[in-house]
């Protein structure tokens, strides 16, 4: 891989040969006119009268120095020799317009009395030899890549899908690089008008529908999607094909690296499940964002978690008034200062350790800070850990909701925003069930103070901790097994990106007592998920590695749902955000059901998740297997 430590060594090896090409040119350039008075007089050095040798003999040194002086205004010196091109070309005949022009005036500064043929075919071949020299590294590179190419034995062949830009400078760097190495093969692109055709001398043997073929045919080792301005449907769906393969797939991330001329070998990642997700990332209106953000006190709980992280980063890009983050894990809540710190320094930042169980110390923050918005991610959120301490999940997630909710009413916030998840609707395990109870807290709340409660539920999160995108890198890397719970499992999926540009302009369409749903679109199944990974990684599921069916963990269910049925659905602004109405419930009778839940935790009932079937009548309680 080419990276930014090589960098030095690159620029080393600039200057010689920099030089080099330069002694080139005033030997080329003094050999040149001296032809051109040869050729004149016949080829008979005999026949060249001294006055005219005498000329050469005084104008030379000038003039060879003038040519090196614009052969440096024009930066051919600067130059890539093994990506000389059509720039390049442009740039010598621009040069030559300029020393036509030079040449006048230093013929009338000597007062030289020359042959008019001589000025003539003296820079006819000077230029040519001042082109040879610069395209040559070129030719002989790829010369010796050719000659060479047989003699790559342990080298890994290649097919590149695109036949782009981003496809040619692939191309050139595996042709070039001392730092890369591997056999670049043949190229795929959809273009019709490019099949048949060579791309840097590589032949476009096909399209999408051809490169199972071709990675036969080739004997690919890795394919190379070089496609950066591709929708994510049309990645997906070249992903998919690339998957039945069996070679490794690497992919370019993103069309900016075109803009910035970065891409390289360097830029190229493994494939991701993000890239056979099927769509295009969720778009939010950042001005929305900014404008309800800028200039407010913010708090986040849970701030150095996966979400809470990220809601810190978009937050503080918002330029608030103040940020202050709230988590009871200190390497966590470290780690994002010291991020923050870094990237932006102006942010009036604010990192306090603390639970949101504790009353005292929620009093202390709010009555210190006086927060105007609070966005709420601090739970417990695994849900077969929470199968065997129902407890916790209940005294972390729901009362620790509660307590920040009146201390939230208490201590005026204009808005609060609770992190919830697809699990709440229809749960069938103590987690999803707490945090249904932190969907009633807030609406509850909702009706008694002026503060706006308001929570956001989402489906599983991309590359979040302990999420199952992880597990599965991690087992393929050791060589599996790849383990799956059911082969029908399907869950959505959205990136953590997505999800917190979700909860951000969810809040700033709040009003009060919704509950703001993400259209997702289609579901994933997981096995398809797990199988694919492994296929692009350059594996065969169940013969490479293994895919192992563990079965059902308790309170997991096969798929999730975002809405409940009796909540309906209304459209905002943004038309993949929905709301889905309040839950009719008896404030009274919730508070008293909240105080026999409270005295249950605290003396660790074994009955804890009836008591919560009761509360929440959705909860399907599971037997423990």
């Amino acid at each position: 891989m080419l990276s930014g430590k090589n960098m030095p060594g690159l620029r080393a090896k600039a200057l010689p040969r920099a030089i080099l090409i330069g002694v080139l040119d005033v030997f080329s350039i003094a050999v040149a006119f001296f032809l051109a008075l040869w050729v004149r007089f016949d080829f008979r050095f005999v026949s060249i009268p001294v006055q005219y040798l005498q000329g050469y003999q005084e104008s030379i040194i000038i003039w060879c120095a003038v040519c090196v002086f614009v052969f440096l205004l024009f930066r051919l010196y600067s130059s890539v020799w093994s990506f000389a091109s059509v720039n390049e070309l442009f740039l010598i005949l621009g040069a030559y317009c300029v020393l036509c022009v030079a040449g006048v005036a230093l013929k009338a500064v000597l007062d030289l009395d020359m042959p008019r043929s001589y000025y003539v075919l003296g820079m006819v071949f000077s230029g040519i030899s001042t082109v040879f020299i610069r395209f040559a590294y070129r030719l002989l590179t790829s010369l010796r890549n050719q000659l060479a190419h047989v003699q790559r034995a342990g080298q890994n062949n290649i097919m590149i899908i695109g036949a782009g830009e981003a496809g040619k400078n692939l191309i050139h760097e595996f042709a070039t690089s001392e730092f890369v190495k591997g056999n670049v093969m043949c190229v795929i692109d959809d273009n019709p008008s490019k099949r048949n055709k060579r791309l840097c001398g590589i032949p476009v043997v096909g399209d999408r529908n051809d490169i199972p073929e071709m990675a036969k045919k080739y004997h690919i080792d890795i394919i190379m999607y070089a496609i950066p301005s591709s929708s994510a449907a049309e990645r997906k769906e070249i992903l998919n094909i690339c998957s039945t393969t069996g070679c490794k797939v690497q992919v370019l991330p993103g069309i900016y690296q075109l803009a910035n001329e970065e891409v390289s070998v360097s830029q190229l990642r493994q494939v991701n499940p993000q890239d056979l997700l099927g769509r295009d990332p969720i778009k939010v209106n950042v001005d929305e964002i900014l404008g309800y953000i800028s200039g407010k006190v913010v708090m986040v709980t849970g701030g150095g978690g996966s979400i809470g992280s990220e809601l810190c980063r978009q937050i503080a890009r918002a330029k608030p008034k103040q940020l202050v983050i709230f988590d009871i894990y200190e390497n966590n809540a470290y780690d994002i200062q010291m991020e923050l710190k870094r990237t932006h320094p102006e942010l009036n930042l604010e990192v306090l350790i603390g639970s949101v169980r504790n009353t005292a110390r929620l009093d202390y923050v709010l009555g210190t800070y006086r927060p105007e918005l609070i966005f709420h991610a601090a739970a417990h959120k695994h849900v077969p850990l929470m199968e065997d301490s129902p407890t916790e999940a209940i005294k972390n997630n729901v009362f620790g909701t509660y307590k920040l909710a009146q201390a939230a009413a208490k201590y005026d916030v204009k808005r609060f925003v609770l992190i919830s998840t697809d699990k709440a609707v229809n749960p069938t395990n103590i987690m999803g069930a707490s945090k249904r109870l932190c969907e009633m807290v807030v609406q509850m709340m909702n009706r008694e103070s002026k503060t706006e409660f308001v929570a956001v539920r989402f489906g599983n999160v991309l590359g979040s901790n302990g999420s199952v995108i992880p597990l599965f890198t991690k087992q393929i890397a050791e060589g599996g097994p790849v383990t799956v719970t059911h082969p029908d499992i399907i869950r959505y999926f959205m990136t953590i990106p997505e999800a917190v540009s979700l909860v951000l302009q969810a809040g700033y369409y709040a009003k009060g007592g919704e509950i703001f749903v993400l259209d997702m679109g289609e579901p994933v199944k997981i096995d398809t998920m797990a199988r694919n990974l492994i296929r692009l990684s350059g594996y065969e599921p169940d013969v490479d590695i293994k895919v192992e069916y563990t079965g059902l963990r308790p309170g997991e269910k096969l798929y999730e749902e975002l809405l409940m049925k009796e909540e309906g659905l209304q459209d905002t602004a943004n038309k993949l955000i929905h709301i889905g109405k309040p839950i009719e419930m008896d404030d009274e009778s919730f508070k008293k059901q909240l105080q026999q839940l409270d005295e249950a935790y605290r003396v660790e009932d074994p009955n804890i998740k009836e008591l919560v079937a009761k509360i929440v009548p959705t909860y399907k309680l599971t037997t423990k297997v």
